[in-house]
């Protein structure tokens, strides 16, 4: 049977895609296109509005089907489980790997047989000038590592034994309960963080004065947040943000060299009147 190959993101899947041709091997890629490290959780595994729902807001984008492409991807994800197929996981040092392994096995504990896993590390970025080596948390993701990299990690594949297989799926329950704003995945722990700490990360690089966003982006990415931050959850959190008047933003928001931040002047002090009688 062709085994089915698992990453979270379509860069992922694009590198292991160029793995496996170097390698010769006909054998499907899915990606699972959610990064689950941020937004609500609870019910994601019922209905695809939940996250369908919190990617529109983040996006805003109101032309873009989110409900259909969370539909699609469901679909695939149910697939993928009615067949016999073996199942190998991708995955690396972040939270949204992790947390993408064991919505997996949530789904295939009936089926530990079928499950396989490949695991990397920061050990495995051979790239000396990637970023992730400059990270305090030494965080990684598949899509960091090259078709290189990957291919030869494809001989790496192991089971996933059935007791871990069920500790995951058991862990993935109890992110989907506590449904933070984000989930942070430190010494093999997940805990629920806000929205408003990535906000507080912004507000303390900003200055009085104009200065690039995508510098303040690139300090909230590189920051230990113990997930990753995605440039489009920055450019959100930047909007919202200015919204409610803490920042101010110019330039278009869909090409980060035009787009500047500076903080919004604090708020005048209300001034006490006398009136004489």
């Amino acid at each position: 049977m062709n085994t089915i190959h698992l990453t979270n993101g379509d860069v992922a899947a694009d590198s292991l895609r160029g793995a496996l041709r170097q390698a010769g091997r006909n054998e499907r890629v899915l990606a699972l296109r959610d990064d689950l490290a941020v937004g609500p959780l609870r019910g994601v595994d019922d209905a695809p509005d939940v996250r369908a729902d919190f990617w529109q807001r983040v996006y805003g984008d109101v032309e873009r089907d989110f409900l259909g492409e969370f539909d699609e991807q469901a679909a695939a994800l149910a697939d993928v489980v009615s067949e016999h197929s073996p199942i190998v996981v991708w995955h690396a040092q972040s939270a949204a790997d992790q947390l993408m392994l064991r919505r997996v096995c949530y789904h295939l504990r009936d089926a530990p047989q079928r499950l396989n896993e490949v695991r990397l590390s920061i050990r495995d970025l051979t790239d000396p000038g990637a970023w992730a080596h400059s990270r305090k948390d030494q965080a990684t993701a598949v899509g960091m590592f090259a078709p290189d990299v990957l291919e030869a990690q494809l001989a790496c594949a192991a089971p996933i034994s059935v007791l871990r297989i069920s500790r995951l799926a058991l862990e993935w329950q109890d992110v989907k309960q506590a449904n933070g704003e984000t989930r942070r995945w430190r010494d093999n722990v997940f805990a629920s963080g806000t929205f408003g700490e990535l906000d507080a990360v912004i507000l303390e690089h900003a200055r009085d004065d104009w200065q690039p966003a995508a510098r303040i982006a690139a300090q909230l990415m590189t920051a230990d947040m113990g997930f990753l931050v995605s440039d489009r959850i920055a450019l959100w959190r930047f909007q919202e943000l200015a919204a409610a008047g803490r920042i101010h933003l110019r330039g278009d928001a869909a090409v980060w060299p035009s787009l500047e931040l500076c903080l919004a002047p604090a708020p005048r002090p209300a001034t006490l009147s006398t009136v004489s009688s």
